[in-house]
């Protein structure tokens, strides 16, 4: 166990080397196996029919990535509340992976927001492994802590540890825990961006840009269902569009992505040739060990191919983007905003509230609007909204 105050060692500033998020982006851990799976494209699926805009899509996906450029909204949450609950409560935040820039980076929030309360947060590093994460879990238990919230793992893997958090009296949240926000999976409530919004928007970048020509290789990690979602959901979308295609849908652990991108690029590379327009990886982690094998390949930094994320939105990211990197857009996740959701969750939890329906929006960013700090962190008075709710 270490505390928020150990993990500042490791600032947000600090992980701008460090590839993620990512879930996890979506913040999703490793699968096992030696070698990536890849799977024939399939007809679009009717789960996904919401996200694929009618009639024209290419015109529909540049307008799409437009308002997503240019988003102003989603991003306030609601003004009304309990008010501060449980003084000195002590809150445990179960992290798939600390070194995880998203998951990193909610941790840091949530202290931010969990001061004004008069909280604590606790921080519980998953270490990347389902082993390492039931650990951490039972360690949070056994602290008696007020709250558990996990980070960027699948809830579904942690069942038996949320029934016995929830047993002895201790509500149990997530951040991209699961492939659904709001309730469920014996949460009190999960936290995140919609992930087929997510996925919508980073697919259409890829429609939009390429003029309606995309050939696009798709990133997932099979072990988390919000991965896979979010991967089906890319893949729908560019099949529905009807001069683009799959050339390929790869499910390899994201925890390995560093070793084994490289690889699988070159080998894409050699098949596809310039077919291949654009890579779309529910997380931006696959894109530090892509940009190894487009370097030495000799491709030009700006694509094509050009790289594309559903996923958080972390430094490393951020600084690929803006030096035009071999990166050329993710959809982040205004996180800072979601850990203080987390905290406001919690503390209706506490006081045997409802959870909100609060679903914060994403944001596409580009060359044309990256931020210049480590973190997508929108401009929506957020801070004194919660802080008013609390009475703070």
């Amino acid at each position: 166990m270490t505390t928020l105050n150990v993990i500042r060692r490791v600032t947000i500033a600090s992980l701008a080397a460090v590839t993620i998020f990512g879930f996890a982006a979506c913040s999703s851990e490793s699968v096992s196996g030696d070698s990536p799976e890849t799977k024939d494209s399939a007809a679009p699926s009717d789960e996904y029919a919401s996200i694929i805009p009618e009639g024209d899509i290419v015109a529909a996906s540049k307008e799409l990535v437009a308002n997503s450029l240019s988003a102003a909204e989603g991003f306030t949450p609601p003004s009304d509340g309990p008010e501060a609950q449980k003084p000195g409560a002590t809150i445990a935040y179960v992290g798939s992976d600390l070194t995880n820039g998203g998951v990193n980076a909610v941790a840091t929030g949530m202290e931010e927001a969990a001061a004004v309360m008069g909280w604590t947060v606790n921080v519980y590093d998953g270490k990347a492994s389902a082993q390492g994460r039931t650990a951490a879990f039972s360690q949070a238990i056994a602290a008696k802590a007020d709250a558990i919230i996990i980070g960027g793992s699948d809830p579904t893997e942690s069942a038996s540890s949320i029934e016995e958090a929830t047993a002895a009296g201790i509500p149990v949240l997530g951040w991209h825990a699961g492939e659904n926000t709001g309730p469920g999976n014996g949460l009190f409530t999960n936290v995140s961006t919609d992930p087929l919004q997510v996925s919508q928007i980073a697919a259409a970048y890829a429609v939009a840009d390429s003029d309606g020509k995309a050939g696009v290789a798709i990133f997932t990690d099979g072990q988390y269902a919000i991965a896979v979602k979010k991967a089906e959901a890319m893949q729908a979308y560019i099949q529905a569009c009807e001069t683009c295609e799959v050339l390929s849908y790869n499910d390899s652990p994201i925890a390995d992505a560093n070793s084994r991108m490289p690889g699988l690029i070159s080998n894409m590379l050699q098949k596809d040739g310039d077919k291949l327009t654009h890579l779309l990886a529910i997380n931006g982690n696959y894109f530090g060990g892509a940009q190894q094998a487009l370097r030495a390949a000799g491709n030009d930094p700006a694509g094509p191919p050009k790289s594309v994320a559903a996923g958080d939105g972390d430094p490393a990211e951020f600084q690929r983007i803006r030096n035009v990197d071999y990166q050329a857009a993710t959809v982040a996740e205004p996180l800072l905003l979601e850990a203080w959701q987390l905290i406001d969750e919690t503390n209706r939890a506490f006081a045997e509230m409802d959870p909100s329906t609060f679903v914060p929006a994403p944001g596409l960013i580009t060359e044309e609007n990256v931020p210049s700090g480590d973190v997508f962190d929108p401009a929506s008075d957020y801070r004194d909204v919660y802080t008013e709710v609390w009475g703070k």
